[in-house]
């Protein structure tokens, strides 16, 4: 796809006259409801924590205890998206590529972390991990810990982030067409080389943007973790779990303030990954 039919069909997507009429009508609902469920929240979070300073948000954040959730949490949710991108990748092309007995059974199953409460999926997960459950006694003969270390923090991220990644990937699967790889395969190209030159690049953007939303969603986590975390301060204490346990210790500033800190850091990450995005979009011309 060439950038001028990119600019044609971007050109047409804002003179065409809409099904729904009234600009205005709907730009304004649409302002007003993301001010109220979103910026105003956020805005009050700042404003609170303004009251902190960038000196105090600093000596928050270089607290031992702090920064050792804040690490655990961001590191572990990155890892978990990485781990979801790959085999979210596998999980959707198998989905949409293949036919087999059972796949609209295996299909529904990829969205259950979305319907599942995440409190339940925290206890599936550490009765399966624990020293005497079904995964963690098989492990434990290896000298091999899941539950109750930042291990089974990994395991609980990967859960709720997969489904992420797979529905963003599926569309564009089923939007490649199949005579791509028969013409690369004529012309000579290995499996391989079909793989990373002609199927991976149309991918890249709807890769990137499920990566942002397992990660966005990892760093967010609370449910599903605390019961197979172990919770140990220093080791695998989230930072989420820290602004709980400062509320009940009435500290309310310390808890304002990593929250704020880790509302930067995740809006930091999330725009580089949007910038990535969008530079994808424009390197392979696809929207």
């Amino acid at each position: 796809m060439t950038s001028s039919t990119v600019a044609g069909r971007d050109a047409r997507r804002f003179t065409a006259p809409s099904v729904i009429p009234g600009f205005g009508l709907t730009f304004g609902y649409t302002l007003f409801y993301l001010a109220l469920v979103v910026l105003i929240p956020l805005a009050t979070l700042i404003w609170r924590s303004s009251e902190l300073g960038l000196s105090g948000l600093y000596q928050i954040a270089m607290e031992p205890r702090v920064a050792a959730a804040l690490r655990t949490t961001f590191l572990i949710s990155f890892g978990a998206a990485v781990v979801d991108l790959v085999f979210g990748l596998v999980v959707a092309w198998v989905l949409t590529r293949y036919d087999f007995f059972g796949r609209r059974l295996l299909d529904a199953f990829v969205d259950l972390p979305f319907a599942l409460p995440t409190a339940v999926a925290g206890i599936s997960l550490a009765a399966l991990y624990a020293p005497n459950g079904w995964f963690g006694e098989a492990l434990a003969r290896y000298d091999i810990k899941i539950a109750y270390t930042r291990w089974g923090i990994l395991v609980a991220l990967i859960f709720i982030g997969l489904p992420f990644v797979v529905r963003t990937v599926q569309p564009i699967i089923s939007e490649l067409e199949v005579e791509l790889e028969e013409a690369s395969a004529t012309l000579g190209a290995a499996r391989l080389q079909t793989v990373v030159r002609v199927l991976l690049p149309p991918l890249v953007p709807a890769l990137l943007t499920g990566f942002a939303l397992a990660f966005a969603r990892a760093i967010g986590e609370y449910g599903s973790v605390i019961f197979i975390a172990g919770n140990i301060a220093y080791v695998s204490e989230i930072a989420p779990l820290l602004i709980v346990v400062k509320l009940e210790q009435y500290d309310v500033a310390g808890a304002t303030g990593i929250a704020t800190i880790m509302l930067a850091f995740s809006f930091a990450a999330l725009l580089a990954i949007n910038l990535a995005q969008a530079w994808s979009r424009r390197r392979y011309g696809h929207v």
